[in-house]
């Protein structure tokens, strides 16, 4: 782990506290922000959680309350951050992330990637930190390059309805790039893959939660197209290594965090079925407009720069999920 700047020391429990590394993480009480967060204490940080609570839940950081190392503020940093103190990261994972979210909330998301971006990388140019920037592979769009290397420019229709999220990343990726280039801030950018795992909304309106809440409700799976269409898993803990490897070791380049194995939409659904043990039906409705028909990441970059892949395989990954949901449903 990187090790923080000496600070001014007082008491030895402030001496203790003073040499833990602090990390900021905007989204902090989303799905995948609080695994982080989590995983950042674990590694012996102190962190500063912010989230405005539209799709993050105080729930989500239960397990968290009362930590010494821990801080959540209820934060919008679309309208600007005020953050004491000393802070050697800075992470930005704030944002709706799937598409009845940002459905509900276009210009919120569009916001919080473009304004959000800049005010957190005004934070880090302020403390001297490393940003980090959750990507997404969206930024890809419905991609004409199979699989997808950071080096592919992508295929993303900026005035569809999924426009406000793709362009919203894509555009943080340049505010990331341009406040390397211009200010010598360091820089991260992660472009993350389809990723599951326990603190997932129900309602969330992706394949994993929608087919996991129907199976075990005994509804019909709703699969949108032909089935055909293909998505590539990876669960919440691989993800989140990769989130810390990036940060110990990563460079301003972006780098693919997923699972390069591919599945359709059509297997999934029948695995769920499987495993969850379900007597559902699978019924079929109109793909939705702009939907990706292939999705799966190259990692080359990630192994060969991180030494990084993901260790949870699909079943074993989708079995843990479906844990959590049965004791939400």
């Amino acid at each position: 782990m990187i090790r923080p700047p000496c600070a001014a020391l007082g008491s030895p429990i402030e001496e203790l506290a003073a040499n833990k590394p602090r990390a900021v993480v905007s989204g902090g009480a989303g799905f995948i922000g609080s695994h982080l967060c989590q995983a950042l204490l674990d590694s012996g940080m102190r962190v500063l959680a912010l989230d405005n609570l539209i799709t993050g839940s105080r729930e989500n950081l239960r397990t968290l309350e009362g930590h010494p190392d821990f801080e959540f503020r209820q934060s919008d940093v679309n309208h600007g951050i005020f953050v004491g103190g000393d802070a050697r990261y800075v992470l930005h994972f704030a944002s709706p992330a799937s598409p009845p979210q940002y459905d509900a909330n276009p210009i919120h998301t569009l916001k919080v990637g473009t304004v959000g971006t800049m005010n957190m990388l005004g934070l880090a140019r302020a403390k001297g930190a490393t940003f980090l920037l959750a990507s997404t592979s969206e930024v890809y769009g419905d991609p004409l390059v199979h699989p997808q290397p950071e080096s592919y420019w992508g295929n993303v229709n900026p005035i569809g309805p999924r426009g406000c999220y793709d362009e919203a990343k894509r555009c943080a990726e340049a505010f990331a790039m341009a406040y390397h280039r211009a200010h010598q801030v360091d820089t991260r950018i992660i472009r993350i893959f389809n990723t599951h795992g326990p603190r997932m909304q129900v309602s969330d309106g992706r394949a994993v939660p929608n087919f996991m809440a129907q199976a075990l409700r005994g509804e019909p799976l709703t699969v949108y197209g032909d089935g055909s269409q293909t998505r590539s898993l990876c669960y919440v803990s691989d993800l989140v290594r990769g989130v810390l490897g990036v940060l110990e070791r990563g460079d301003e380049m972006p780098v693919n965090l997923g699972n390069p194995s591919e599945v359709t939409v059509l297997q999934l659904a029948e695995t769920i079925i499987r495993l969850a043990n379900s007597k559902s039906e699978i019924v079929y409705r109109d793909l939705p407009v702009d939907d990706p028909k292939q999705r799966r990441p190259d990692i080359t970059r990630a192994r060969t720069l991180l030494g990084w892949e993901p260790e949870v395989s699909l079943e074993d990954g989708l079995v843990r999920t479906l844990e959590y949901f049965r004791s939400v449903i």
